[in-house]
């Protein structure tokens, strides 16, 4: 394939992606954005009845700030429900530079992929209680928290997206691993290090940063790194088993003597 080809089917994949936020979010926006808006301000209104003497509320600061937030949190809501297609679309461009062995794992890496995804936004969802209980806890007696509800929802939104990637780490180490670039090997001796990049990510990503956020993200993480490294591990014994016999001494580096 040349490279105007390679630049072809990138823009094509692109645009089968966009058209699959596009159409989702033009259905959110005209059809489920009432109940979406509510689920996401859920935690809020939860804060808010908990304390009922808290002066904060959810602010729309001018006269188009509403359908500006109607569109953005439809496509917001769009990248996130059409993720199956677009990380379809991702792999299927990376896939022709793969060998016949390799292009069957594309299907196991999108099955994985979606729900991995999807698991990351739904966590993010489930510590967004106790984000807004600390961030909120912060605002000094007797004074308002005017918030703009943009900035609310961008909040929310990053939140869920580098969650939902954070979580698709184990697929990216696999991947590196059938291409030959990151041994597990490598993963195992390199644990501590590892854990340690982890958990920094995890206090960065998150945005209280307290202990018990923190390790919602990077427990799960540092449990999906291990697990990669067993799945590579057992890649790695079936290559061994089906290389010729007077190969398998060879290094990686090193010429045969034929």
């Amino acid at each position: 394939m040349t490279l105007a080809e390679h630049f072809k089917e990138f823009r094509r994949r692109l645009l089968v992606s966009a058209a699959a936020v596009g159409v989702i979010a033009i259905a959110v926006g005209t059809k489920y954005f009432w109940p979406l808006y509510y689920k996401l301000t859920e935690p809020w209104y939860a804060y808010k009845d908990a304390n009922p003497d808290s002066l904060i509320s959810l602010n729309f600061g001018e006269a188009t700030s509403a359908l500006s937030q109607r569109i953005s949190l439809s496509i917001w809501a769009g990248i996130i429900l059409s993720s199956p297609v677009w990380l379809y679309q991702i792999w299927a461009f990376i896939v022709p530079g793969l060998t016949k062995k390799e292009k069957r794992w594309s299907l196991a890496f999108i099955a994985a992929m979606v729900p991995l995804f999807l698991t990351g936004v739904f966590v993010a969802f489930t510590i967004l209680p106790m984000a807004l209980q600390i961030l909120y806890g912060f605002t000094p007696p007797g004074s308002s928290n005017i918030q703009d509800n943009a900035k609310y929802f961008a909040f929310v939104t990053r939140l869920m997206l580098v969650f939902g990637l954070g979580f698709l780490l184990p697929v990216f180490m696999v991947a590196f691993n059938l291409i030959g670039v990151l041994p597990a090997r490598f993963v195992f001796q390199h644990w501590r290090v590892a854990i340690l990049l982890i958990m920094v990510f995890a206090a960065v990503a998150t945005p209280t940063g307290d202990a018990s956020t923190m390790l919602m993200l990077g427990v799960p993480l540092t449990g999906l790194y291990f697990l990669a490294g067993l799945i590579m591990k057992v890649i790695e014994k079936r290559r061994a088993r089906n290389q010729p016999a007077w190969t398998r001494d060879l290094a990686d580096d090193q010429a045969s003597s034929l």
